[in-house]
């Protein structure tokens, strides 16, 4: 009895149903790679650009903080002064409009807003998210329809309110207005949104209160969102001129954006030198503040964009 020879098996493979080799796959990496990177420089380039331009406006300023008047607009510029004039700081903050007492009350008015923003904020945006209340999304979206009203609308109203109070020309009238915002209370009840209620949950059969949950649970989660509210309200309130402007008559009340327009020649003009010398360190405030907290608010945004 003899073997019969069993035919060989030849593997026929169809055009794209096998695995790719290693050159097929280092290919489509290549090409991947290249399309991040031109992806990369479309988005990159305009940015550089941009933040060129914001630069270039920063050091123009710098320049012009330390030369004389009549050097300042010159043509073409000079941007690096032959002649230092290291005055136009000392005038700033020691002369006869020194900007310290002004600094120090926008420093004032800063910190109790930012405290006040992130209280409130913060208990208002945990009651919309987490607790059960009749009529809660009612009340939110009236909440939210208030910001349709232009804030210079306002300004009348709140006025009369706080001369009746006697509250006008006073930090006060700067201070409690700002506490209470409709953005920081949405911003924080979306966060609040996001986290998971299986650990509050967990924390109330253990027997723990709502006030304790919201401590020791969902605060400490919220950190980064609450860093960059910290930071946009600092801004606002560290650059906001149309309400002082209103509510602030007398000079030793006066914040540091109205304090920047006493700096005049003799003909009444801006004076660009010392003026720009009370620019500059009217933003040193807000680059502290964001350079350390920046970590947190690049986290909060990312975090708020993948949600």
């Amino acid at each position: 009895m003899t073997d019969t020879a069993r035919p060989a098996r030849t593997s026929t493979t169809l055009p794209g149903s096998g695995p790719p080799d290693r050159s097929s796959l280092a290919a489509r990496d290549a090409l991947h790679r290249r399309r991040r990177r031109r992806r990369r420089w479309a988005w990159g380039l305009p940015l550089w650009l941009l933040a060129l331009v914001f630069l270039l406006l920063f050091a123009w300023m710098i320049s012009t903080s330390l030369k004389p008047d009549a050097d300042a607009f010159l043509v073409p510029m000079q941007w690096i002064p032959e002649d230092l004039r290291w005055e136009n700081y000392t005038e700033v903050l020691f002369g006869e409009n020194s900007i310290l007492p002004a600094f120090g009350n926008s420093v004032f008015v800063a910190l109790l807003r930012v405290t006040g923003e992130l209280a409130t904020a913060t208990l208002a945006g945990y009651a919309f998210a987490k607790l059960r209340f009749r009529g809660r999304n009612i009340v939110f979206i009236a909440y939210l329809a208030t910001s349709l009203i232009p804030a210079q609308l306002l300004l009348v109203p709140r006025f009369v309110y706080f001369q009746n109070l006697g509250l006008y020309d006073t930090l006060w009238a700067l201070i409690l207005p700002g506490m209470f915002t409709v953005l920081g209370t949405f911003l924080m009840r979306q966060f609040f949104v996001s986290q998971p209620g299986e650990f509050a949950e967990a924390a109330r059969i253990d027997g723990a209160n709502e006030l304790q949950i919201f401590l020791r649970i969902y605060l400490p989660n919220a950190m980064p969102m609450i860093s960059a509210l910290a930071i946009l309200t600092f801004v606002w309130s560290w650059n906001d001129y149309e309400t002082p402007l209103v509510f602030i008559s007398s000079p030793e009340s006066f914040t540091l954006p109205l304090a920047l327009t006493n700096f005049t020649d003799e003909t009444g003009a801006m004076a660009p030198g010392v003026s720009m010398a009370a620019a500059v360190i009217s933003i040193i405030p807000i680059l502290v503040v964001f350079l350390i907290f920046q970590r947190r608010f690049v986290q909060a945004m990312t975090e708020s964009a993948l949600k």
